[in-house]
């Protein structure tokens, strides 16, 4: 069984965590608590630690020294084989969408559902229709991704990271490659999914005009150090 640790509705709970990559130290003395519902940005320079971050709160590193927990597992004791199921809390976006090209976007999200262990043909395209029509992407779902615009992609990536009803949202510079148009309809969709699911998300961006639109909370890397303080704060 998964090594649980459940604080409430504390979705991520990290304490004096270091995050390295490849025995090189990139944060340390990590104090990073965030609760159910909480939309947050997570901002810094290139390299200043923001991908490392993620990496280790969806398990792709490990944690390396420190105590963390996310979605009532712990990152400390996790174990490889644990890591699917932890994924399944989760929902991750992508900057560069990373939809499959050879299948449609049913195809896709029916793959996603397949592999984390859905076998009922009925519930799964319920629920492939519930998150393509919460993103307003139902009358698309027989497209290929070529055929999609890059703001469509995104919302079916979106609807992707939907499916299994995540308690978190992980979204790695999701308006990276949209203008500024089509970001502002990103950012309003992801904020209003997470409110629906009362999902967490944590959310990398450099796009500081975003962040005046939307103002929230950010999580900022910085000199191997992370701080969190109110987007208000970044523009006085």
């Amino acid at each position: 069984m998964p090594h649980r640790n459940d604080s409430g509705d504390q979705i991520i709970n990290l304490s004096n965590a270091t995050i390295a990559q490849k025995n090189f130290t990139v944060l340390t003395n990590v104090d990073l608590h965030i609760q159910k519902g909480k939309f947050c940005y997570l901002i810094g320079k290139t390299g200043s630690g923001k991908s490392s971050l993620l990496k280790t709160l969806y398990g792709h590193i490990p944690l390396a020294s420190g105590k963390g927990s996310i979605a009532g597992f712990d990152l400390a004791t996790l174990k490889t084989s644990e890591i699917p199921s932890l994924r399944r809390k989760l929902g991750i976006v992508f900057q560069d969408f990373q939809l499959l090209s050879d299948r449609t976007v049913e195809k896709n999200l029916n793959f996603v559902l397949e592999a984390t262990g859905w076998t009922d043909k009925t519930k799964i395209t319920e629920r492939i229709n519930e998150v393509l029509e919460s993103v307003g992407m139902k009358t698309k779902k027989h497209k290929m991704p070529h055929e999609l615009s890059g703001g469509e992609q995104q919302r079916i990536a979106i609807a992707r990271a939907l499916l299994n009803h995540p308690q978190l949202i992980l979204a790695d510079e999701p308006t990276g490659n949209l203008d500024p148009e089509t970001s502002n309809e990103i950012m309003g969709l992801l904020k209003r999914v997470a409110l629906e699911n009362n999902a967490a998300v944590v959310m990398a961006t450099h796009d500081y005009h975003m962040i005046q639109n939307f103002p929230g909370e950010a999580i900022r890397c910085e000199d191997g150090k992370v701080s969190v303080l109110e987007t208000t704060e970044l523009f006085e």
